[in-house]
């Protein structure tokens, strides 16, 4: 497990900046880095007169107003989300290329990337006029490639991640005789992304504490680095990584570049095996703090972002905001102001379904649990009615809702239920759970569970020796209170529930599938049980896949 706590790496501006030991030479790092170590007045006067508004446009600097409540400290946002390609990195990738000779820019460019440069890269070489060849990892999500392509970039897919992509790009340029137009480890790509802290200082000139910066190799983090340094010590800089992602991290640590043996996919666009020479030099010396964060909290981030923006960002471009919700709760700070760059956008919409079921686990406001009830008449029923009746633990009037319902007759004495609820923040399970043991209902939490996250929760089912009489129907719920109550209330006391399955998908409505245990004798009870409740329904008892995997 490593370390998720901050990791303090700041040094003042006085000291000099003296250059990195040359590591050894790595399948990963195929070209050797060039020995160009600048000072930070280098890299301020790079940044001034960065060559990037041909292109990029100086994007906002908006207030957050929801989440600057809920942390009781004031969060801007910069939006780098609003570039032209949904990310920061053209800014530096133009840079670099507006810096090639006529000479170079007839023979064309090459770069690796997991999308976000590569539609950088893209983008101006068809400004510029020419030819470029993106090597992209193979796990790269569709929407960034066909983003490409539609830019007129060259696609090539290899490896899976950036540091396979980069290398074989490295071969294919010296090959073809292309310029390569690294992602972050050149002072010019740094010097064009630095021009983000320049506009950030420019739009906000009162107090500004913190300013917290996504990693992926360091090119961001180096050029919004070496700018608030020059020019607002005061600011405090924190790097943000994912934890299964945290090469920065381990490397500032270490006082040497550490290469990762694997990278997590989830945040791609910073999915990072070895960061730059250049960029961990610089880093290792102008960045206060280092921050990891993991897959829940990005999740909730984005999340907080749509909430206050209306605009989704990708993970890569949420890690900063989850860094400071953590930073906060950390340092119990309040009344600070805060600046989180949301440094992309470019988000598979495939991908929303688990975000939307994460980011309330990663803040907490979904609880799980594995329930035991008695298997004897009107437990189910009792069950239900304490659920509607909880507490309201933290303080919170709000009404709890059930969010997940998945049970399978299984034992002649015991049933065991996953049961998913909302809640109104960190803490609460426990007590819920200490709640329901008190009332007879033995419940272990499942919250912080990953196999009950991604696993259990869809394998509850399955064949039972038990379910004698079963009929299985899909039923429409409305989303109200009170709407399963109904349904309960209306069965007859010798029917019995062999199966139940709902999920909140978010709708007005809720799609549920129920095995009731009816005996022949009563087929004229039970038409008009359906007719009572009155909601739309499928008989699907005869349904062939029903008969596969769950009927004896």
């Amino acid at each position: 497990m490593r370390d998720n706590g901050a990791v303090s790496a700041f040094r003042p501006m006085a000291a000099p900046i003296s250059p990195a030991p040359k590591p050894a030479m790595t399948a990963s790092s195929a070209r050797p880095a060039r020995k160009v170590h600048l000072k930070p007045a280098d890299y301020l006067k790079k940044i001034l007169t960065a060559k990037v508004y041909d292109v990029a446009k100086e994007t906002d600097l908006d207030v957050a107003p929801i989440l600057s409540k809920r942390l009781k400290n004031q969060v801007l946002l910069k939006r780098e989300d609003q570039q032209p390609v949904f990310s920061f990195k053209l800014r530096g990738a133009y840079n670099k290329m507006a810096q090639l000779t006529a000479a170079q820019l007839h023979k064309g460019v090459i770069c690796a990337s997991a999308g976000n440069h590569a539609q950088g890269v893209a983008l101006g070489a068809r400004k510029l006029g020419t030819r470029a060849i993106i090597v992209m990892p193979v796990t790269t999500p569709a929407l960034k490639i066909d983003a490409v392509k539609a830019l007129g970039g060259e696609v090539v897919l290899h490896g899976d991640s950036y540091s396979d992509a980069y290398a074989h790009a490295v071969k294919l340029g010296t090959k073809q005789g292309l310029s390569f137009i690294h992602p972050f480890d050149d002072p010019e790509v740094i010097a064009g992304q630095g021009t983000i802290a320049m506009e950030m200082l420019r739009q906000h000139q009162g107090p500004l504490h913190a300013v917290f910066v996504a990693i992926g190799g360091g090119g961001l983090i180096s050029g919004v680095a070496n700018y608030i340094k020059a020019v607002r010590p005061d600011i405090k800089v924190i790097g943000v990584q994912m934890d299964d992602s945290d090469a920065m991290l381990q490397s500032v640590t270490a006082g040497k570049r550490v290469a990762l043996s694997d990278v997590g996919l989830f945040a791609d666009g910073t999915a990072v095996k070895l960061v730059g020479e250049e960029t961990f030099r610089v880093a290792k010396h102008l960045v206060d703090e280092y921050i990891s964060v993991d897959t829940d909290a990005v999740c909730a981030a984005i999340k907080d972002v749509f909430v206050d923006t209306r605009s989704i960002v990708e993970p890569s471009g949420a890690m900063a905001v989850a860094a400071l919700k953590k930073y906060v709760a950390q340092h119990k700070t309040h009344g600070e102001t805060y600046a989180a760059i949301l440094c992309g956008a470019n988000m598979n919409f495939d991908r929303l379904r688990f975000v939307a079921e994460r980011a309330e686990v990663g803040e907490e406001r979904e609880a799980l649990f594995a329930v035991t009830i008695p298997e004897e008449r009107g437990s189910f029923k009792r069950f239900c009615g304490l659920l509607g009746d909880l507490p309201a633990f933290g303080g919170s009037k709000s009404p709890r809702s059930i969010t997940e319902f998945n049970y399978r007759i299984s034992d002649s004495s015991k049933a065991h239920v996953f049961v998913g609820m909302t809640t109104s923040g960190p803490g609460i399970s426990s007590k819920i759970a200490h709640h329901l043991g008190k009332n007879g209902f033995e419940a272990l939490d499942l919250t912080h569970d990953d196999l009950a996250q991604e696993h259990i929760r869809h394998m509850v089912g399955g064949h039972s020796a038990l379910a004698h009489n079963e009929r299985l129907l899909r039923f429409v719920f409305p989303e109200r209170p009170g709407a399963l109550m109904k349904f309960l209330s209306a069965m007859r006391p010798g029917w019995n529930i062999s199966l139940f399955h709902y999920r909140n998908q978010g709708a007005d409505y809720g799609r549920i599938l129920v095995g009731l245990q009816v005996p022949e004798k009563d087929n004229a009870s039970f038409e008009k049980f359906l007719q009572t409740v009155g909601y739309p329904h499928v008989d699907e008892t005869d349904n062939p896949v029903y008969k596969l995997f769950l009927r004896q």
